[in-house]
């Protein structure tokens, strides 16, 4: 592999009610930087981006038929570590090339951030998921 992972990029954690948890993570000190809507399976979803120096935590709502699958976890649940990368193309090429489990088609864009960002997703030894994002 000849692509270079900077530093984590965030963490995503999953939660039942959005304005809740922006307040909680603001008591700790983040400030949401990024808040935004996305689409799945034909509902919508919430995303904050909460910031805190250096450390960035995704916090996002599913849709409304999603929420019954978290709340019913009784605890909490760290979803996915995210790595920066410089060229997010190159690195689902050389994932897709070495045999990684890469769990989407393509590199997913979202409306998050300025310009957006692209991102992709693979499955480690245990089932965990490691994303890999390019903020664009």
């Amino acid at each position: 592999m000849n692509f270079k992972i900077s530093k984590i990029q965030h963490i995503g954690i999953p939660v039942t009610n959005l304005e809740v948890s922006i307040t909680f993570y603001q008591q700790l000190g983040f400030e949401s930087v990024m808040e935004s809507g996305f689409d799945y399976n034909g509902g919508k979803g919430k995303v904050a981006m909460m910031q805190s120096g250096d450390i960035i935590i995704e916090i996002y709502q599913m849709p409304e038929a999603e929420l019954l699958e978290i709340k019913a976890r009784g605890n909490g649940h760290v979803d996915h570590v995210a790595f920066d990368v410089d060229d997010i193309d190159e690195v689902f090429k050389q994932l897709i090339e070495t045999g990684f489990t890469v769990l989407e088609p393509a590199p997913v864009f979202l409306p998050f951030w300025k310009n957006g960002c692209k991102y992709l997703n693979i499955l480690g030894p245990d089932g965990e998921r490691l994303e890999f994002n390019q903020i664009l």
